[in-house]
């Protein structure tokens, strides 16, 4: 596996799997244009990264959608042309949905679901031009099933999963790929900075996302589905991965389960 001379747009590449992801195809020759709100994380990133000088940087907000566009056009700039964009960035969420404020509904919405598919759009015409492309697109197992705690997240997540479908069925002929790549859990900050019901963060680590995949394992497993060009990928423990197939096949039996889960 090699990415050599490909140049691949990683979104929320400041911290957890953005971050892994970056080093692991960085260490597999890709060029890379890294972009989050937080300049100084991205920089120590390039540092890491093998050949800093194929690494640039475009700070970006998914919440200013309406700005995306020109953040494009940057990226794009950066190189010269983009091959693959990697959909990263997102927020999640820790809270009962009859105790979550509207506004944190909207907020998820607006960076998981909106900023996303308005970066997607702003891409778009760069890659039927080239008549290339690859949208990868970290979504998330609760893409596939709704879980408690995290209705606002599961939405934005399922949202993803119909507009990308959409998306590769109407530019087939001009040879653009999606991969969604669904994580189950995963040992990094997402929990921590999930939001609960007033908006604020949780500011502590889940048990279940503390034992979840190593975030350097995950990225190996990532980079290979990319460089396949999957459509869809479950990167998860058999748990995750068994709630998805029984969702499929045993809807009944899958919603006595589910319910169990605590939600304390």
């Amino acid at each position: 596996m090699h990415f050599t001379d490909k140049i691949i747009w990683i979104t929320g590449a400041s911290s957890g799997i953005g971050k892994a992801l970056a080093i692991e195809l960085a260490n597999n020759n890709a060029f890379l244009i890294l972009s989050s709100r937080k300049k100084q994380d991205l920089a120590q990133i390039q540092k890491a990264c093998k050949n800093p000088d194929n690494v640039k940087i475009v700070p970006l907000d998914l919440e200013k959608y309406d700005k995306l566009e020109e953040v494009a056009k940057l990226a794009i700039a950066a190189f010269g042309r983009i091959d693959i964009l990697v959909n990263n960035a997102g927020i999640s969420q820790r809270s009962l949905l009859k105790d979550t404020n509207i506004a944190v509904d909207k907020r998820i919405m607006e960076i998981n679901y909106l900023g996303n598919i308005g970066l997607a759009k702003a891409i778009l015409p760069h890659f039927i031009t080239n008549k290339k492309g690859h949208f990868v697109v970290t979504t998330s197992i609760v893409g596939k099933i709704g879980t408690p705690l995290r209705s606002s997240y599961a939405a934005s997540k399922h949202a993803l999963h119909g507009f990308y479908d959409s998306l590769r069925a109407e530019h087939y002929k001009d040879n653009i790929a999606v991969t969604l790549v669904c994580p189950g859990f995963v040992n990094t900050n997402i929990s921590k900075n999930a939001l609960t019901g007033d908006g604020s963060p949780q500011n502590k680590m889940d048990t279940a996302t503390a034992n979840g995949l190593p975030a350097n394992y995950f990225a190996q497993l990532m980079a290979k589905a990319i460089y396949k060009e999957k459509e869809e990928v479950y990167i998860a423990g058999a748990k995750e991965k068994l709630g998805v197939y029984m969702k499929r096949w045993f809807p009944k039996v899958f919603s006595i389960l589910i319910r169990k889960i605590s939600v304390t």
